[in-house]
């Protein structure tokens, strides 16, 4: 049986001005490096630095995304309605990391860029992660959910792929394996590998509160 943990639920009405505190919160990070690099705060080379931060926050809140849905399976802690933010929230770390390689590092010079491509391969995986990721911030809404019906499903799958590129470009880019590698690997082999283990957990809870419910009516 799974632990369940009750915590108290946010009433509906409040629910909007916690996401938009979400926001709030989850893109302060972002904005106190952007000012740190913009006055010299970030050290010797504020440049890889603050594109080494935002692409860990955007790791980390790939991360929490993908999070929800066992803290919900699990231990009945429903935060569905703050995934869509923590998507979001990505994905803008995922741009602002993307953007600053190519404007503030390789100075939007498409010689440069093609070279460092071939010469660091793992740039291609965070490419590929936030090309993937495009058309999931696209539609993040209420009217794609509408119009794609089952198929919004399956396209947001690609948020499993996602958080491998980003991993691997995370691993790959730090040339070491050292805790904080390791950390995020652990954390996506957890969170992968529930989704394979999932359709079996759920049938099993769904069998069992069957048998319940028969036990129950029979008495």
């Amino acid at each position: 049986m799974a632990f369940a943990l009750t915590l108290p639920s946010l009433p509906k009405r409040y629910q909007p001005a916690a996401i938009w505190a979400l926001y709030v919160v989850g893109l302060a990070p972002g904005v106190w490096y952007f000012y740190l690099a913009a006055t010299g705060g970030l050290g010797f080379n504020p440049v890889k630095d603050f594109e080494h931060l935002l692409g860990i926050w955007a790791l980390r809140f790939l991360c929490l995304g993908l999070m929800v849905t066992p803290m919900r399976d699990l231990f009945n802690i429903n935060l569905i309605a703050y995934r869509r933010a923590l998507g979001l929230i990505a994905f803008y770390y995922v741009l602002a990391h993307f953007t600053v390689y190519l404007v503030l590092d390789r100075g939007l010079i498409l010689s440069s860029i093609a070279g460092d491509i071939l010469k660091r391969p793992y740039i291609m995986l965070g490419m590929a992660g936030l090309l993937m990721l495009i058309p999931l911030a696209l539609t993040s809404n209420r009217w794609s959910i509408r119009t794609l019906g089952g198929r919004w499903n399956t396209l947001h799958k690609l948020a499993y792929p996602i958080l491998l590129a980003g991993v691997l470009h995370f691993v790959l880019a730090r040339k070491s394996m050292t805790l904080e590698p390791v950390f995020y690997i652990s954390i996506m082999v957890i969170l992968l590998g529930y989704r394979l283990v999932r359709p079996t957990l759920m049938a099993r809870r769904r069998a069992a509160k069957s048998a319940t419910t028969a036990r129950t009516v029979s008495r």
